[in-house]
């Protein structure tokens, strides 16, 4: 499985369930990677959606403990039990986990790679992605050039978890 977040320089993800920063190139990324694939996430990051809707051209799956929420378009799951039954009817290479924090903790050891854009910027954050940088079992496999937006700077990275 892959998961896929933009973090700030504290691995920072979001504030008040909003994104710190909204870039076009990176959102641009995000389309392209996941386009026709299934994407995980929670009901909070459902709701974060413009109008709350799902993403379209993708499968859909919300975990959330609330066993009666339904959205059109999605499959809502009420335990990580049942998201990871249901995810076994997709290949592993097509599923993408994108947020919030928990869906991303409960998720990133399933996972074996990572696409993460890197802001060198610190914001003010409730939310966070847990630091690959400090994890053993994950290594970069991948780094793109700098890029800019206005005064941001941001990079591309793909991680992958270690084999052993």
């Amino acid at each position: 499985m892959n998961i896929i977040a933009a973090v700030d320089r504290n691995w920072a993800i979001g504030l008040k369930n909003k994104l710190l920063v909204k870039i076009p190139e990176d959102h641009k990324f995000f389309r392209q990677i996941t386009m026709g694939k299934v994407v995980v996430m929670g009901r909070k990051t459902l709701e974060s959606f413009p109008n709350g809707l799902p993403l379209e051209g993708r499968t859909n799956l919300v975990l959330t403990g609330n066993r009666d929420y339904r959205v059109k378009g999605a499959l809502c799951l009420p335990s990580i039990e049942a998201l990871k039954k249901e995810l076994e009817r997709y290949e592993s290479k097509d599923i993408f986990v994108i947020g919030g924090e928990s869906v991303y903790r409960q998720l990133l050891d399933d996972c074996d790679v990572a696409h993460i854009t890197r802001i060198d910027y610190a914001y003010q954050a409730d939310a966070w992605f847990p630091n690959l940088d400090q994890r053993e079992d994950w290594e970069i496999t991948g780094d793109s050039e700098e890029h800019t937006y206005f005064d941001l700077e941001y990079y591309f990275y793909r991680y992958e978890k270690v084999k052993k």
